[in-house]
């Protein structure tokens, strides 16, 4: 089945294939009730036909010799018509619609053979698995039926490839998808609605949460580049909603390292990437390709690393930090600042990075005047601390974190002061 929108100038064909999206419709009457989508918005409206013919099954004992269409019958159609609505493009391919409720039905006119029901249904509310959809139809445009459902969306089961290699011991949850070829180990528990791409290795005692996507060719969980690793049984933590690029590397913790490798929720890796063994990767950070951490790294929120930096062992980046593409980071980055260079120094507050992630011009202000204090003022830093603290105008959950991040360092921050020709080569993050 096809279904057709678009402009007066370049009209746009779609293709839903609805037999297969409707198979994955629980508990209906194996009758199809769709015969043609005629328009469709993905994620707004749909609208179909059902051409009703007096050799439909149903006719025969509903009503003989005065043959009616079930009311029951219309709002299966308003379902199967929602399902092509939610189902078309989701993110879970083998998700299934159930119809939970219905409210309000409204049953205007008759609908008999040789009627042509023209169906239309809009996306309302939506409420994590939940949706609410209104739906009506009509016959030569004179309203028949209408009524407000209530559909909800569940996963399918795990769905494994023949071709991958998933240990029998290894828990797969319902919706995830595990592709071809694919290397799946023993101890490895996958949440659910993740997709695990071709070639994948996922191996030790790792544990992914939910909607997390990891492409082809990554290898995650395996032992640790250190030679002082001896097998010890240590662990690789990932939440949810990460995405996890081509060829990207993620090891699993070491026992002097404290045994564990923790990445949080909604990171980007991008392709090459390396998260080393004891890192802590918190929530919102984006590495880009080939942005490689050390040993026991400590990567705080919505931090970005840029392509092909390196960052050493022990250090920490702090909040919304960025570091510049090509930099070689030796000392902990600054929060809120722009790190830039072999070896790198600070260059001024990540303005835009902050203005993207919704600060108030009011805060970056108060940030900014904090980072004149101790890159720019001739103050060593223990007085640019104390001026900072004495200044009232500076009082801000930031700043006060921003200080604690620089008494808390143990590998020194990268406070190094700048020129001024120095600070316009800079890049803006």
């Amino acid at each position: 089945m096809e279904a057709e929108s678009g402009t007066w100038a370049w009209p746009l064909r779609v293709t839903i294939d609805i037999p297969s999206l409707l198979a994955r419709v629980c508990y209906r009457y194996p009758s199809l009730l769709v015969d043609r989508v005629v328009d469709h918005e993905p994620g707004q409206f749909v609208r179909a036909v059902k051409n009703v013919t007096v050799n439909e099954e149903f006719f025969q004992g509903h009503f003989p010799g005065t043959p009616l269409m079930p009311g029951v019958l219309m709002i299966e159609a308003f379902a199967q018509t929602a399902t092509l609505l939610l189902l078309h493009g989701a993110d879970d391919p083998r998700a299934r619609a159930y119809l939970r409720a219905v409210n309000d039905a409204k049953f205007r006119r008759q609908v008999v053979p040789g009627d042509r029901l023209a169906i239309e249904v809009t996306l309302g509310r939506r409420r994590g698995p939940l949706a609410l959809v209104r739906a009506r139809a009509a016959v030569e445009e004179q309203l028949v039926a209408e009524a407000e459902l209530v559909m909800v969306m569940v996963p399918d089961a795990a769905h494994i490839d023949p071709s991958a290699c998933v240990h029998p011991s290894a828990e797969i949850a319902e919706g995830s998808v595990i592709g071809p070829y694919a290397s799946i180990g023993e101890h490895v528990r996958i949440g659910k609605r993740c997709r695990i791409g071709a070639s994948t290795v996922i191996d030790g005692w790792t544990t992914l949460g939910d909607d997390n996507q990891v492409f082809p060719f990554a290898s995650v969980g395996l032992i640790p580049q250190d030679l002082k690793f001896r097998g010890e049984r240590t662990r690789l933590t990932i939440g949810d909603r990460n995405i996890i690029r081509e060829f990207v590397t993620i090891n699993r913790g070491t026992e002097g390292g404290g045994g564990l490798t923790a990445i949080g929720n909604d990171n980007v890796f991008m392709a090459y990437a390396h998260v080393a063994h004891d890192c802590r990767v918190e929530n919102g950070t984006i590495f880009a390709n080939a942005a490689t951490l050390a040993g026991h790294v400590w990567v705080e929120d919505y931090a970005t690393i840029g392509a092909s930096s390196g960052v050493h062992q022990f250090c920490r980046v702090g909040r919304h930090a960025f570091i510049g593409g090509y930099s070689v980071v030796t000392k902990d980055a600054l929060p809120f600042s722009k790190t830039v260079g072999n070896r790198a120094r600070s260059y001024g507050l990540n303005t835009i990075g902050l203005t993207r992630r919704g600060f108030s011009p009011e805060l970056i202000a108060k940030l900014k005047q904090a980072q004149r204090y101790l890159l720019q003022s001739k103050l060593n830093t223990t007085k640019a601390i104390e001026r900072i603290e004495s200044d009232p105008e500076l009082e801000c959950e930031e700043v006060r974190y921003l200080l604690d991040f620089i008494r808390g360092s143990t590998r020194g921050v990268t406070l190094r002061r700048i020129g001024r020709r120095q600070d316009d080569l800079a890049t803006d993050g």
